[in-house]
């Protein structure tokens, strides 16, 4: 019995299934083998059945595949979409501040309260120097910008409904529902900062849900909550 294992790992080492493989571009991704942001080599290859080492008889094609250069693990290609680390903290970055810009926009900004609430949120989500004269002057800009700054039906507000879902949506599938939430609640927490919600900050807060692929009932659960959080 022993031998017969022997001669099996033999015939194994003598003839099998070899792939070469061909690097045909490169970047940087995040490894879930390694746990953090890696370079990576998208690659393809050729199956070839070889014996004592020379590959003889072609076996199809293999790949495409993504190495990673640290571990050498293979993943296919749909991991690329997987934001890297750096590039899911920008967009969670990006996608707070776009949340407080619109509710801003859409209650004013001669509220203090309200100003802070929002600091408060941008510097938590990565923007450390974040000011309240930044974020003045940005809504400014905003309103004067008629391609991108959408009035409400009444002109007592303001929706950045493009801008929103620009920024969320791409951010949404990354995020699990308690990530999500979170991110309408800050928005929830900067309208009621200065009293209740007005219409055009319930409007735009129905838009950031659903942006970030909440339903409806559950935006309107969330703001229920945020009115009775202090």
């Amino acid at each position: 019995m022993r031998s017969a294992r022997k001669t099996r790992d033999r015939n194994r080492v003598l003839c099998g299934i070899r792939t070469s493989w061909n690097t045909v571009g490169d970047g940087e991704f995040f490894c879930e083998q390694c746990g953090g942001d890696r370079n990576y080599r998208r690659r393809t290859g050729r199956r070839r059945f070889a014996v004592l080492g020379v590959p003889l008889l072609p076996r199809g094609q293999a790949g495409p595949v993504v190495e990673c250069a640290a571990c050498h693990t293979h993943f296919g290609t749909e991991v690329l979409a997987h934001p890297t680390t750096s590039r899911f903290s920008g967009l969670l970055r990006d996608a707070v501040h776009t949340v407080a810009l619109a509710v801003l926009a859409a209650g004013g900004t001669s509220s203090r309260a309200a100003l802070d609430s929002a600091v408060t949120a941008v510097r938590a989500a990565g923007y450390a120097d974040c000011t309240a004269l930044q974020l003045v002057d940005m809504v400014e800009g905003l309103a004067a910008d008629t391609g991108r700054y959408l009035p409400d039906a009444t002109g007592g507000g303001a929706a950045l409904a493009i801008e929103l879902h620009e920024a969320l949506e791409p951010l949404s599938p990354h995020l699990a529902a308690a990530g999500r939430e979170s991110i309408l609640l800050d928005g929830a927490r900067i309208a009621l900062a200065d009293g209740p919600y007005t219409p055009a900050e319930v409007e735009v807060l129905g838009t950031v849900g659903t942006a970030l692929a909440l339903c409806a009932d559950d935006t309107a659960r969330l703001l229920a909550t945020a009115r009775t959080v202090g």
